[in-house]
């Protein structure tokens, strides 16, 4: 897998400017009028370990090893999850991902910036988390469930994977009371830079 630098210099126009408005904390939207670049004041930061603050609740951890874990296998599944489109998914309240935005991530998952990590329980895709792997940092976009507990165990076994391959920032950019639960702390624009720009500088591989 290309590193952050191939990315940020890659031949593809859309997937270098993605990548670069990234490397600098931006990430992608459409509330309306297109998909734009936003950012954000705090953003919030996901525990790659236990050790260093992630929490499995006792009915999660017993859940876990009833879900299989894969990267990349059903990618325009984990986008219409998202978005609320896939059957068996929540519907969600306001839809960010806009057709053309959903374009834009096949896109990026065709070009090796964009990727799916799955979960899945018999033989079927009960979850998943949407994102953008950028040297050692992982933005994830959105996550879904179709199973309980699916969106969760899907970002734990995503941060313990990250983990092992070496990465050092898995970002989720807005806080919420779900992600929470798990751990997720914010931290101000300022530290978050520099954070951002050591995981950037990272040479790993999701794979």
């Amino acid at each position: 897998m290309p590193t952050a630098d191939a990315f940020l210099h890659h031949p593809d126009r859309l997937t270098r400017e993605v990548a670069r408005a990234y490397a600098q904390g931006a990430f992608l939207m459409d509330n309306g009028d297109g998909p734009q670049f936003y950012g954000v004041q705090d953003r919030a930061l996901v525990p790659l370990t236990e050790a260093a603050g992630l929490h499995v609740a006792r009915r999660l951890r017993r859940e876990l090893p009833r879900f299989g874990a894969r990267l990349d296998t059903a990618f325009a599944a984990v986008v219409e999850g998202c978005r609320g489109r896939l059957p068996g998914a929540p519907e969600r309240d306001g839809e960010w991902i806009s057709d053309e935005l959903a374009e834009i991530y096949l896109h990026l998952n065709g070009t090796g910036l964009a990727h799916s990590f799955e979960v899945w329980r018999g033989g079927e895709l009960a979850g998943g988390v949407l994102g953008l792997a950028l040297g050692g940092a992982f933005i994830a976009e959105s996550k879904f469930h179709r199973v309980t507990n699916a969106s969760k165990a899907a970002l734990v076994l995503l941060a313990g994977h990250l983990h092992a391959r070496g990465f050092t920032l898995l970002d989720a950019q807005i806080q919420n009371s779900h992600i929470a639960t798990l751990g997720v702390y914010e931290i101000a624009e300022a530290a978050y830079r520099p954070l951002l720009a050591g995981a950037l500088r990272a040479d790993v591989s999701l794979v």
